[in-house]
């Protein structure tokens, strides 16, 4: 058997554990509450209408938080946490990997550039037998039921894709871990390989979904909320001003693309491509536009938007939740880097921007739309992915 350790324990934990069953796995976890963790992991797949489609249960070797019970005898080491903490996590792990064998260390979900961040503890701690990988979307649509207990899982993507770091690695990992949690139990949800981890750090996925529906509420309801019975369900009320935001992103991303695709033509950025035909990809279905794409989704449609009640009573949306901390600082400050180093315009990028440094009350972007790279607020150690942080001055260091 060899040993898997998950790191986190967020809601797509609650789906991998039990769909790891009766694989080549022992898995433990590695959480901040382990005495929380049963024994025994449950997951429910239900479909859109809520009908039970399946039912799983793995169980778990161990949960600590205590990395040397874990990591020195680990084969791989799989991150299911929000993006902010995945340099935080690395460095806190890496005193304790071994050296003497193969580890593949990846991620759930590959924002941010995850190469970059393993390339760091790699440098810093001198291994040469760390395996990087990502996935490009999360695999499932994923909910957490009870917390280190029971999951719920509405199914896994039709098609998804996958970066690996030596590339060379890919087809066993592949056979070992990516077809185990789809395709095995769903029939679908292969991992493609893309070729970099590039056209992962510019998804159009989250960071631009996200980013855009909480600027968009601000600018239709303000800032705060009488009563959290107020606050709009974060899909299912999607309208035209998150819509507009959502597609300007998307634009400008693809600016961002297509510039890198025709100064590399010797590379090759197959998943690098805008959200409708990411969304077609993932799915094998044409939406008509942005609207329709999050409207027709009925899985999205219970979630909530986040929010915090401030000091005077009144609710407003959580400027410390992961929509910030992943997408603002590991999604739209690296595209924005890299807007700046191909000179394009990037409007609607830095009115979100914009907009996130006023909620948060940080200097991101200065009057002439320029990121403000000696901001103390950028320069937080493990804050933020712009890929100066990782030594890289210009563009080609980041897709050389």
């Amino acid at each position: 058997m060899k040993q898997l350790v998950v790191c986190g324990g967020g809601n797509s934990a609650h789906t991998l554990i039990p769909l790891l069953r009766d694989s080549i796995f022992d898995v433990s976890i590695y959480t901040s509450r382990p005495n929380q963790w049963a024994k025994t992991i449950e997951l429910e797949w239900h479909n859109p209408a809520g009908e039970v489609m399946g039912k799983y249960a793995g169980d778990l070797k161990k949960a600590s938080n205590n990395p040397e019970e874990l990591f020195p005898t680990a084969d791989y080491v799989v991150f299911c946490m929000p993006v902010h903490q995945y340099r935080v996590a690395l460095h806190n792990i890496a005193p304790y990997l071994n050296r003497e064998k193969p580890v593949a260390i990846g991620t759930i979900y590959g924002q941010g550039n995850f190469k970059w961040m393993v390339d760091e503890i790699r440098r810093e701690y001198d291994f040469d037998n760390l395996i990087a990988f990502s996935f490009g979307l999360i695999p499932w649509v994923s909910r957490m039921v009870e917390y280190g207990h029971r999951g719920l899982t509405y199914g896994c993507m039709t098609e998804n894709y996958v970066a690996v770091d030596p590339i060379m690695n890919y087809d066993w990992i592949n056979e070992e871990f990516f077809n185990q949690v789809c395709y095995r139990w769903f029939g679908k949800g292969k991992a493609d390989l893309s070729e970099n981890f590039i056209s992962l750090a510019l998804s159009v996925d989250n960071q631009i979904i996200h980013t855009a529906r909480c600027c968009g509420l601000h600018k239709k309801f303000g800032r705060v909320w009488e009563h959290k019975e107020d606050v709009p369900l974060f899909y299912r009320t999607f309208d035209e001003i998150s819509a507009n935001l959502m597609e300007g992103l998307d634009r400008e991303y693809s600016k961002i693309r297509e510039t890198i695709k025709l100064r590399y033509p010797d590379k090759r950025f197959k998943h690098m491509v805008d959200y409708l035909t990411l969304e077609y990809f993932s799915h094998k279905y044409w939406s008509l536009d942005v609207m329709d794409s999050i409207l027709s989704s009925q899985t999205l449609h219970s979630i909530k938007t986040p929010v915090i009640q401030n000091e005077q009573g009144t609710w407003e949306i959580d400027k410390n939740h992961r929509f910030f901390l992943d997408d603002i600082y590991y999604g739209n400050c690296i595209a924005k880097w890299m807007a700046e180093q191909l000179n394009i315009q990037t409007p609607t990028l830095d009115d979100i921007l914009r907009w996130a440094q006023n909620v948060r009350g940080e200097r991101i972007i200065d009057e002439y739309d320029h990121l403000i790279m000696d901001s103390p607020d950028l320069n937080v150690p493990l804050k933020t992915g712009i890929p100066t942080v990782y030594g890289f001055k210009t563009i080609d260091d980041c897709i050389m």
